[in-house]
């Protein structure tokens, strides 16, 4: 490539490149919590303290991840022209970009873009939408199993017993608590953490795949798709087909 001929483009706001890097930290936290969580045995960690301290801190940093999606969400609607949702989402003639951009991989000729390509707006869609599976059903949880915002007073209220005060209910303790509507939250929280569990798992394929894919483009590709997420400055040789 010859250097002379390329163009630096402004793509990635400060913001926008804020978000990214918080939500990789996060993700990455989380899920180093959680495999000490599944695996605490294993790792000589017992006891409810313990068990709790885990969960505390892994509901700590969920909520640090729920901040930022909250905000990301909310500055898709002003950030400047390739952070914007209309530039992520798919939408209308998604599909034939689709075809064109699959096209060029084919013929060894791939389309440069400023923002996402199109498998990556595809990508970005199906792990923001994890993403918002994994706040509502970690929100619920942090509720149900330790009490804790924005719903754990509703749920201490619920189980405890007549005459008991709510806030004296101890995660993971029976003391205070009525045994039938505690038999009655355990049932209803239980499929929220299997879909929990399983959000977590398929977003950790698509993180993998979407990495790989991002490495490979650019490689492949060019564009400094990498280098932009800290700089915010694409770099091109071809004429870009979303400007």
């Amino acid at each position: 490539m010859n250097i002379t001929q390329c163009t630096r483009y402004r793509v990635w706001d400060l913001p926008v490149r804020l978000f990214h890097w918080i939500n990789f930290l996060s993700i990455f936290s989380l899920i180093a919590v959680a495999l000490i969580m599944m695996y605490k045995q294993e790792l000589g960690i017992t006891g409810t303290d313990a068990k709790i301290g885990l969960k505390a801190l892994h509901v700590t940093i969920g909520y640090v991840f729920v901040v930022n999606l909250i905000i990301r969400l909310a500055w898709g609607f002003f950030a400047s022209r390739y952070g914007r949702w209309g530039r992520i989402l798919p939408g209308p003639g998604f599909m034939r970009s689709l075809r064109g951009y699959m096209t060029s991989v084919r013929n060894r000729e791939p389309q440069q873009f400023l923002g996402h390509n199109p498998l990556g707006r595809l990508a970005v869609t199906a792990m923001l939408l994890l993403m918002l599976t994994l706040t509502v059903t970690g929100l619920i949880r942090a509720a149900t199993d330790l009490y804790y915002p924005p719903f754990g007073t509703l749920a201490a209220h619920y189980v405890a017993e007549a005459g008991i005060d709510p806030t004296a209910i101890k995660p993971y303790d029976s003391v205070g608590t009525d045994p039938k509507r505690m038999a009655e939250l355990k049932a209803f929280k239980g499929p929220f953490g299997q879909v929990h569990k399983y959000a977590a798992y398929t977003l950790m394929v698509i993180v993998l795949i979407h990495i790989i894919f991002v490495v490979r483009a650019d490689a492949t590709e060019g564009g400094g798709i990498i280098s932009a997420m800290f700089t915010g400055n694409k770099v091109t040789d071809k004429t870009p087909v979303d400007m």
